[in-house]
């Protein structure tokens, strides 16, 4: 089987992709990263995800961003935002993106694979400019000119299936390839049972979603909603 590593943060998206990897006939490694964001809720999810999907292996690689700060998921003395704004909001994280795709390039020359699957989107992202196209298109063009394996010949592809699909569309996919959406967790301020707030942008864009998409939301939220 060819291996891929996937970017696994515990959410609705990077669960869908890992769903959409493995039926794809990949050995799936997952690889998430404990950057000093405000909850390790999603980190466990992740686990949980990775076992109930069939990944190969995960693991959780660790970088502190809190010593850098500049976001509301770094920085605890930046509230998280409730209210849509406009601009990049306060939740965008200065290099999260490229910082968690070199990892996975990382690990992905160590296993002699050629194929990164990331769960960026475009369309319901909001606003973050690692999310863009042209962001994975340039990270893929470096990674091609940073590695032994690709100056020996074996090139590197960055994978953003999600890339142009609507939350909905997202959720549609994932129910239909199995995934339990009840064990991810999407919350910027998810509680330490992965209870979600209902109030962030996280929460607003996975809630419109199910409701798009027509699906029962099966988010646990810390209050009824």
């Amino acid at each position: 089987m060819k291996k891929a590593v996937i970017l696994l943060s515990g959410g609705l998206d990077s669960a869908t992709v890992l769903a959409m990897v493995r039926q794809q006939g990949y050995a799936c490694y997952a690889l998430s990263v404990d950057y000093g964001q405000r909850h390790h809720a999603e980190l466990n999810a992740a686990r949980l995800v990775a076992q109930t999907l069939g990944a190969v292996e995960q693991r959780t690689m660790q970088v502190d961003l809190t010593g850098l700060g500049g976001s509301a998921l770094t920085d605890k003395n930046i509230a998280v935002p409730t209210k849509m704004a406009a601009g990049i909001p306060l939740t965008y994280v200065p290099a999260r993106n490229t910082i968690m795709l070199s990892l996975a390039l990382a690990w992905a020359e160590v296993l002699q694979s050629t194929d990164i699957f990331v769960g960026v989107n475009a369309v319901d992202y909001s606003g973050y400019p690692d999310c863009r196209p042209e962001y994975i298109a340039a990270f893929e063009k470096m990674a091609n000119l940073a590695t032994k394996s690709a100056v020996e010949g074996q090139f590197l592809t960055i994978h953003a299936p999600l890339q142009h699909m609507s939350k909905a569309e997202i959720i549609k996919a994932g129910i239909n390839l199995g995934v339990d959406f009840s064990q991810t967790v999407s919350c910027y301020q998810a509680d330490l049972e992965g209870r979600a707030c209902a109030e962030c942008d996280a929460c607003r864009l996975r809630k419109v979603g199910f409701a798009q998409a027509g699906m029962a939301d099966v988010t646990r939220y810390r209050k009824h909603q």
